[in-house]
């Protein structure tokens, strides 16, 4: 997700890269060239950007897609890094765009945040939800704006859904090696919880919208949680004139922005005897899917109401059981036209914006749609090169440039094989990494005990712990070991009695009627076919990491779901 200030160009902004920004580190300054000769800390940051074709406003419920996921880095440099995969952005549709900004959208996806504190060269998948022009953001079961537990800002938007996913607070992993395969996944609305005539007590009402994110990957397939619709209309509160404006009331946006956005990679500057600048960037990768090239992005898909919500709304009025798979033929293709555009610069730490130059895209990659819903690049075989990742292929993009001109006189850092760098010219390794950056101090929420004095180890008072506590889980601890490092310690909630639906704002009349319908999913929509069309570009679905696949306990089969309480580094194996 994405960085406080970005180019004007595209009004988007992401929630897990705001999340960085709030990240404890040191604001970043214009660093001289070092006296040693090892040259001067640097980044490469910017957008990849994917036109796609637009298509009828009439579907507005919803999109889906497939991103490749591979490791951008070919080594995690520290948790300064920062980079989107490929992904998009989901707006509310208003009949008129209002006059003020009312900034909320559903965005996340593949990447790497600096608040990641289990991070490999492997992407992790997080949901991204934004409130009220970033009054709050949702990333995931108990994962939100910042650490405190006092203020839950969004910490408790997100509802675990599946009883067979457990998802941790850092975000959700992929298996280890991940390169190139599609990972699917998407949004729509499911009318799980009613509309509700007040929102925290007030009167101001909260639509009935659940925003349900579904994967399609190589080992499970299905809906996973969904924002609970008072996460949107909780600023209503305060400003009751903007009931109905959120996207717990409104339809979505048919047509959204494709983008991959980087916001920091770490890069070196030196400057050669005769005054040439020449730049090294950590060793970057694409993955190597096709023999023609790199495929990102496939089916960007947009669905009709019909699509799915129709279906379960009548089965919940008694009529006959939704299978819950999305309709494909209520739903869009939006084409590509095989163009795309690039704003990577590479600059000192800390430079002004007229100091952030350009990197000469168009060298080293030819945007390319391989077919009318696939899109991605071709490379240039003279200035990069080829290695694999877990044995899978993948293409070296370059890591040496010279500050040369366009054919206009702008600046324009110049692709460049190492051998053309002088020899003088060095380049301080370590400034390819961020070391000192790394966090890896555990995420604790509320259930956590409670200390002498009335307040538990998260900063929240009794009654903010509460939700975690009362009545509490049914079954646990368990644990959980990903490839990242990490231990999760995590127990079984009756599906009404989890934290972010206690959050929600429902009567206990409203929450029954909530759990009878939650176990009506969890009885006939099985992980084991398909929700989300499946993808035609060929090549293997990404997998969820094997460890965070869990089985209910005995007994606990229907109506329970997973809740991470903790996530810390895991003790070496004996």
């Amino acid at each position: 997700m994405r960085p406080p200030a970005r180019p004007t160009l595209v009004p988007l902004l992401t929630a897990a890269f705001l999340a960085a920004a709030a990240a404890p580190f040191a604001p970043a300054q214009q660093a001289p060239a070092n006296d040693d000769g090892g040259g001067a800390p640097a980044e490469k940051h910017g957008y990849l950007l994917v036109p796609n074709g637009p298509v009828s406003p009439e579907f507005d419920a919803g999109f889906s897609l497939y991103a490749a996921a591979w490791p951008l880095l070919e080594t995690y440099p520290g948790q300064r890094f920062q980079s989107g995969l490929f992904g998009t952005w989901m707006h509310p549709l208003h009949e008129s765009e209002p006059e003020e900004r009312l900034y909320n959208t559903i965005e996340g996806g593949l990447g790497w945040w600096r608040d990641t504190r289990f991070a490999t060269a492997t992407p992790k998948f997080i949901m991204g939800g934004v409130a009220l022009n970033f009054s709050a953001w949702a990333n995931g079961p108990g994962a939100g704006k910042g650490r405190d537990w006092a203020r839950p800002n969004g910490k408790l938007a997100v509802v675990q859904l599946s009883p067979h996913v457990l998802w941790p607070p850092d975000g959700l992993n992929l298996k280890q090696g991940t390169c190139g395969e599609l990972f699917g996944y998407g949004y729509l609305p499911l009318p799980l919880i009613d509309p509700q005539p007040t929102t925290d007590g007030q009167p101001v009402p909260t639509g009935g919208q659940c925003w349900t994110l579904f994967l399609n990957a190589g080992n499970f397939k299905g809906p996973v949680g969904f924002f609970a619709p008072s996460f949107w209309s909780r600023p209503t509160v305060e400003r009751p004139e903007l009931a109905g404006m959120f996207l717990d009331a409104r339809p979505s946006k048919a047509n959204r922005a494709l983008q991959m956005e980087t916001q920091f990679v770490p890069a070196v500057i030196a400057t050669a005897e005769d005054g040439t600048r020449y730049a090294r960037v950590a060793r970057t990768l694409f993955p190597a899917n096709r023999e023609d090239g790199s495929l990102t992005v496939h089916a960007v898909t947009s669905y009709r109401r019909t699509a799915l919500w129709d279906a379960v709304a009548d089965w919940f009025a008694g009529g006959p059981a939704a299978d819950g798979r999305i309709d494909p033929n209520a739903s869009t293709t939006h084409p590509f036209p095989g163009r795309g555009g690039a704003t990577w610069r590479i600059a000192e730490r800390g430079a002004e914006r007229e100091d952030r130059i350009r990197l000469d895209w168009d060298a080293v990659a030819t945007p390319a749609a391989f077919a009318d819903d696939a899109f991605g690049y071709r490379w240039n075989p003279e200035v990069t090169a080829r290695t694999t990742v877990a044995g899978k292929p993948a293409v070296v993009l370059p890591e040496y440039y010279r500050l040369g001109e366009d054919n206009r006189g702008n600046p324009l850092w110049e692709p460049i094989a190492e051998s053309a760098v002088p020899d003088a010219v060095q380049f301080d390794e370590a400034l390819l990494t961020t070391p000192g950056a790394d966090r890896h101090d555990p995420y604790v929420t509320p259930l956590i005990a409670e200390n002498p004095d009335g307040r538990d180890a998260t900063g929240a008072d009794t009654d903010a712990a509460a939700v975690w506590t009362t009545p509490g889980p049914a079954a646990g601890p368990f644990t959980a070991r990903p490839g990242d490092g990490s231990e999760v310690t995590y127990y079984w909630y009756r599906f009404v009695d989890q934290p972010a639906v206690r959050r929600a704002g429902l009567s206990d009349a409203q929450r029954e009627v909530l759990q009878e319908r939650v176990e009506r999913l969890h009885r006939r929509w099985t992980p084991d076919r398909d929700y989300l069309p499946p993808p035609t570009a060929g090549g293997a679905l990404a997998d969820l990491d094997p460890a965070l696949l869990v089985t209910p306990p005995e007994g606990l089969e229907v109506g329970y779901v997973p809740i991470a309480a903790r996530q810390a580094k895991a003790d070496p194996a004996p």
